[in-house]
């Protein structure tokens, strides 16, 4: 196929394929929508004809670049798509940085350690080091998890901006995992306002019976939210005092990755955050990390 290009565009030593392009676009848009996207919603969108839209969904889709949901009419992300994502993300600065402080959250607390983003609606697990302890969670990268159910998921949603988060759970169904699950984004709303309120999320076996977890977001340069830290374990282990001594520890490892990735923590930003007592305290058994 000959390539669709301008003069202009050769010059720059650029060349543009009208399908190849389309294609993209569509992968971009199903990419940054909060919910998945039926044909005719993609259609409106990138203002091409349905039938277009539906014949380079079919080719991504036996490519595995989407897939289509079970109702047969929306269609999210596949997982070539995330397995090339992986690869990319293993050779970003982002990743390479949080390794070390997600092993130092190991150390430090005994359990398992994370290190998460936001990807389509849910937490993709990126940095995973299992705890020490022969009763532990294991760990998994790549592994998808809810946003409403998980401290990562709350400690991510609760430092976006207001409408990020009405994007995000606009049309979400809370999916009962266990008796303690939130169940409906009023409460849900509560809990993250709490999460900013105290610098950190607690999943109390939400998700998973007799699993507690704690997660902190973690900032890049610019302030914005890049991901969370946590760690998770039985919750025979994760109580009492130890509960809130681990939390200050989540707070501290998260704050020391941020500040390693450029976040500085002004005044103002501090006021703006609602920053717990916990993000005051002393970092020192965390920086030689950095």
């Amino acid at each position: 196929m000959k390539p669709e290009s301008s003069g202009a565009d050769e010059r720059k030593g650029t060349y543009h394929v009208q399908v190849i392009d389309r294609a993209v676009a569509i992968l971009a848009e199903i990419a940054k929508a909060p919910q998945d996207l039926t044909g005719g919603e993609i259609s409106e969108r990138l203002h091409l004809h349905k039938s277009t839209v539906h014949r380079l969904l079919a080719v991504l889709e036996s490519n595995g670049m989407v897939e289509r949901r079970p109702d047969g009419s929306r269609y999210g992300l596949g997982w070539r798509v995330f397995e090339m994502g992986i690869v990319a993300a293993s050779r970003l600065d982002l990743l390479e940085r949080a390794k070390p402080f997600v092993a130092r959250l190991v150390d430090l607390t005994g359990e398992t350690a994370h290190f998460g983003v936001l990807r389509q609606g849910e937490v993709v697990s990126l940095v995973n080091v299992d705890s020490r302890y022969t009763v532990r969670t294991p760990a998994t990268v790549g592994r998808r998890i809810p946003l409403h159910c998980t401290s990562q998921g709350k400690a991510i949603l609760a430092f976006l901006p207001p409408e990020t988060v009405e994007g995000h759970l606009a049309g979400r169904t809370f999916t009962q995992h266990t008796r303690n699950t939130i169940p409906d984004r009023e409460r849900f709303l509560e809990e993250l306002a709490l999460v900013r309120k105290r610098g950190y999320a607690l999943d109390n076996e939400e998700f998973e019976e007799g699993l507690r977890c704690i997660a902190a977001p973690v900032r890049d340069h610019t302030g914005e939210v890049a991901g969370a830290v946590g760690i998770a374990g039985p919750s025979f282990r994760m109580s009492g005092a130890r509960l809130s001594q681990l939390s200050r520890v989540v707070i501290e490892v998260a704050g020391a990755l941020s500040e390693a990735l450029g976040f500085r923590y002004t005044n103002s930003r501090m006021a703006s955050m609602e920053p717990p007592m916990e993000q005051s305290a002393s970092r020192s058994t965390i920086t030689s990390t950095k």
